[in-house]
């Protein structure tokens, strides 16, 4: 049984995934009303799921929830789905229904479906969507998946985990390293945590059942006055968190993140401060007041655009990074080009998901 809805809304919101159990939902709820309206039995085999685990977003004007995830992993023949699904370790989306309008929401529980599925070694991802949800359909194949059938009155929609296309939106969070440049880019520690939540810094590794922050979207926006230009699209880009103590560099700066870049631009390549907002709002870290503050203050001024593709399992310090990996002291660590080797050297001491890295 697998329902999905996307709803318009004008309720100022909070964007936590935050992880509970169907039992401490409240199915009274209005957010439900649509739901028990389109499945008939959705408040019995709700019910049956009283003890699993469940992801709730809050509103944050009122009691109650605007968004709700479930997931689950299964293996086996699908074979409630027209046609049959062969045998195959999947994540299903068994439930999700959003209130969205003028958020990014969709794509956090996408990033969420995603890194369950590469935590849990599935090799696709399925859901079902009713066809007047074309919004969220259209948010679905963006992220590359593929219409494979129907489920009764429902459309099935299948990303396959373990192909390559070379589309970079479309593989996320897949990147491949054959025949790519690759960049080291530093990031202060007082933006780095908002921007790349996955990749606070911790000793324990990550736990794909904890929730991160409602900053925890695939798309970030990185805003310097240093020329970032030298980057372009399909480059492979480590984050490196500089130190939080001064004269400390060596063994508190590391390496955090790995993603891939979309779109750079420069100040005279937005024709007003109303397209500078448009294009990095959404995925920035920075204020609407502070945006308007950098292009009217800065002279040079660099935006680039890049998907959040994985946070290393390990933060590996700078000093590894010049005895190990063999990155010299200069030039500048602010944006630092990298051979195949050394990326490849960082992914496996930042013991970065095998899955991730498709080549």
């Amino acid at each position: 049984m697998s329902r999905t809805h996307r709803h318009g809304g004008m309720l100022r919101m909070l964007n936590n995934l935050r992880l509970t159990k169907f039992e401490n939902v409240d199915l009274e709820d209005e957010f439900f009303d649509s739901l028990k309206q389109d499945y008939p039995g959705f408040e019995k085999w709700f019910s049956g799921k009283a003890k699993e685990p469940v992801y709730v977003v809050d509103n944050i004007t009122k009691q109650g929830i605007r968004g709700f995830l479930y997931l689950k992993v299964e293996n086996g023949v699908v074979s409630d789905v027209y046609p049959k699904m062969p045998k195959a370790k999947r994540l299903k989306i068994g439930t999700l229904k959003i209130i969205a309008h003028g958020t990014k929401l969709g794509e956090r529980v996408l990033k969420k479906a995603f890194d369950t599925a590469i935590a849990e070694n599935a090799s696709e991802i399925y859901v079902t969507i009713l066809p007047k949800h074309a919004a969220l359909i259209q948010l679905f194949e963006r992220y590359g998946f593929k219409h494979h059938g129907t489920k009764n009155s429902e459309h099935v929609f299948v990303r396959d985990m373990t192909s390559f296309s070379g589309d970079i939106i479309k593989d996320y969070p897949l990147i491949s390293l054959k025949n790519k440049r690759y960049f080291m880019l530093a990031i202060y520690p007082e933006y780095h945590t908002k921007l790349f939540p996955d990749s606070i810094l911790h000793n324990e590794d990550s736990d794909i059942v904890q929730d991160v922050s409602y900053t925890n979207t695939i798309h970030k926006v990185y805003i310097a006055k240093l020329s970032l230009t030298r980057m372009s699209r399909g480059d492979v880009v480590v984050m490196y968190r500089t130190t939080d103590r001064a004269g400390q560099a060596r063994f508190r700066s590391v390496i955090t993140s790995v993603c891939v870049v979309e779109e750079v631009r420069s100040k005279k390549d937005f024709s007003s401060v109303n397209e500078f907002l448009r294009f990095s709002v959404p995925h920035s870290v920075f204020s609407v007041q502070e945006l308007r503050k950098m292009y009217a203050e800065f002279d040079r001024m660099y935006v680039a655009r890049m998907t959040y593709n994985a946070a290393f399992t390990k933060r590996v310090i700078r000093d590894k990074l010049l005895d190990e990996v063999g990155i010299s002291e200069q030039p500048r660590w602010d944006l630092r080009e990298l051979t195949n080797k050394q990326t490849r050297h960082l992914a496996e001491l930042g013991v970065l998901n095998e899955r991730i890295i498709i080549d």
